[in-house]
């Protein structure tokens, strides 16, 4: 029999009660009872964060939470070592630091599709990042060929012809000013001209201006429900960016999207996503057309210790 909850699933048998689940539990629904763990009832269980800290924990293997899907932990690329590595071990921290500094955001590709199990591991490196509240509400949609990719650039650049229409009026852009929206008005003080450029080149010259010819895109969003979907998101952006990196990837988070499929949300109809998700990120991916020679360095941050 398993002291079973909801989310957690005890084994007695396996179970010597050291307690380890106990300690590491964020939301306290675990508790030794004659010294066996014993998962709260289904009642209190909603609380837990389905993180998997006390399946992770247990030196006996006595936990198992339904809800964590293994196939996760599973990749077409290579084969994942299941044990943990504790801090400070396994990877020196050198190379991390190589990879993540020598990643750079490309703008050049190949034309060669970026296979669709490839898409599928760095989704799969995406949702160990960490997410508020463990919400995982995240979503990911995969563009895969570039005939798609064409279609979502196409509603981008049409959204921007319209917005630009729209800010060459000076008339509507005082009138909001004087109520307190100058949104617009700061649009075409920083972006108007450079957006009508960019339009221009993709008009008369068939130039990507936006993807800049990548044959895959992964547009992450979020299902309602999580506590901070933006942030995880771009967590997750962050994981892809750099697993990308090393399958021999190039990538760009392409800023430019994620406002007018927020602000017009026809653009997402035309891709198949419900409109119950929100898009926070794009990433444009393919093989690089492109090689550097250097890792450089970066703008000087402002850093307080405190």
């Amino acid at each position: 029999m398993s002291l079973t909850s909801a989310f957690v699933n005890i084994d007695p048998d396996r179970c010597t009660g050291c307690g380890t689940c106990v300690r590491v539990c964020p939301s306290d629904i675990i508790s030794l009872e004659n010294r066996t763990a014993h998962a709260a009832p289904d009642t209190d269980a909603a609380k837990c964060l389905v993180c998997g800290h006390c399946m992770a924990a247990c030196p006996e293997s006595a936990i198992h939470i339904p809800a964590l899907d293994p196939s996760q932990n599973r990749f077409f690329a290579f084969d994942l070592d299941p044990a943990w590595l504790a801090p400070g071990t396994g990877i020196p921290t050198s190379d991390l630091a190589r990879l993540i500094c020598s990643r750079r955001s490309c703008r050049h590709y190949k034309q060669t599709p970026v296979e669709k199990e490839t898409l599928q591991d760095l989704i799969r490196l995406a949702v160990f990042a960490p997410s508020g509240t463990n919400s995982q509400a995240w979503t990911f949609t995969c563009l895969t060929s570039r005939s798609q990719v064409l279609v979502l650039g196409n509603a981008i650049k049409d959204f921007f012809k319209r917005l630009n229409k729209k800010a060459e009026n000076g008339l509507l852009r005082k009138a909001l000013a004087l109520v307190g929206a100058k949104t617009l008005d700061h649009y075409y003080r920083n972006y108007y001209e450079s957006v009508k450029t960019a339009i221009l080149q993709m008009e008369t010259q068939n130039r990507d201006r936006l993807f800049h010819g990548a044959p895959a895109i992964i547009l992450i969003g979020s299902s309602p429900g999580a506590s901070c979907p933006k942030e995880d998101a771009l967590l997750a952006a962050g994981n892809i960016l750099l697993g990308a990196h090393t399958m021999g990837l190039g990538t760009c988070l392409i800023g430019y999207v994620v406002a007018p499929m927020t602000a017009d949300r026809s653009i997402q109809k035309k891709l198949g996503i419900p409109a119950s998700e929100t898009i926070h990120a794009a990433v444009a991916l393919g093989y690089p057309k492109e090689t550097y020679q250097r890792i450089t360095g970066r703008k000087r941050p402002v850093i307080r210790m405190i």
